[in-house]
């Protein structure tokens, strides 16, 4: 944990919609579908880049909590993304994957 990072507060304080041993998910405050979902690990990391820094258990077992978030929200069909670095659009430096579901804002 990082006590100046954003996403490092809101794990420990913040509105969590879902949970698990050492991941939580949250909405988005600036939501791009209907529905817009924020896996976090509890493990502070930049970005993807570090993902080595999780033992393989440990990645497993996120990648199925964002999978088993989607199913929570209710989601059958929906997008994952992760952002790596600012030049693809990652604005907080904490590894976090979006859930996005639903109809994309301004498409029919």
């Amino acid at each position: 944990m990082n006590d100046d990072c954003l996403f490092c507060k809101l794990y420990r304080d913040g509105d969590h919609v879902a949970a698990t041993e050492g991941f939580v998910a949250i909405r988005d405050i600036n939501p791009q579908t209907p529905v817009h979902l924020l896996v976090l690990p509890e493990r502070h990391v930049d970005s993807f880049r570090e993902i080595g820094e999780f033992p393989p258990d440990e990645a497993k077992r996120m990648l199925d909590f964002v999978a088993e978030t989607a199913q929570l929200a209710g989601l059958e069909d929906y997008k994952v993304v992760v952002n790596v670095g600012a030049g693809a659009g990652q604005t907080i430096f904490h590894l976090h994957w979006h859930v996005l579901g639903g109809k994309i804002r301004g498409l029919a």
